[in-house]
């Protein structure tokens, strides 16, 4: 199952992002918001990393107006790694070295298209499990 928050400025975002995991036929956990009337994205970003670090959920998806606050908030619980996306290499790139296990995106950063090719790429990369990068996610829990 994949968690999926967001704050107003993210709202419709996440709407495109949830009907297209469900097309695919993923489960979705959606944390909110559920409007886009004006809300606190730290809510949003710590329930999707509390729904990950308790293991509920695979992985999960915040996405602010940039990102930014959102993915801090995210990080800020113990067990997630939240990485913050505006391109598929980037997406790639922190499943197989980070084995990041939260995507955060900003609504005004990328479209909608582009959105969804960064998910496939998050949610379809494995972590590389190479020792190296192993040995660096270990000193970034301590």
């Amino acid at each position: 199952m994949i968690a999926i928050g967001c704050d107003h400025g993210g709202f419709d975002l996440k709407e495109k992002v949830m009907e297209y995991l469900k097309e695919k036929g993923m489960e979705v956990k959606d944390v909110g918001c559920f409007n886009n009337e004006s809300c606190d994205y730290p809510a949003f970003g710590k329930a999707v990393g509390e729904a990950v670090a308790s293991g509920e959920c695979e992985k999960g998806i915040v996405i602010c107006t940039t990102g930014i606050g959102i993915s801090i908030a995210a990080n800020k619980v113990k067990g997630v790694r939240a990485a913050l996306c505006t391109d598929s290499l980037c997406a790639r790139m922190t499943r197989l070295h980070n084995d990041a296990n939260v995507l955060a995106l900003g609504a005004n950063i990328v479209g909608p298209g582009l959105a969804l090719e960064i998910v496939d790429v998050f949610l379809g990369t494995e972590f590389s499990g190479e020792e190296r990068h192993q040995r660096r996610i270990d000193l970034i829990e301590k």
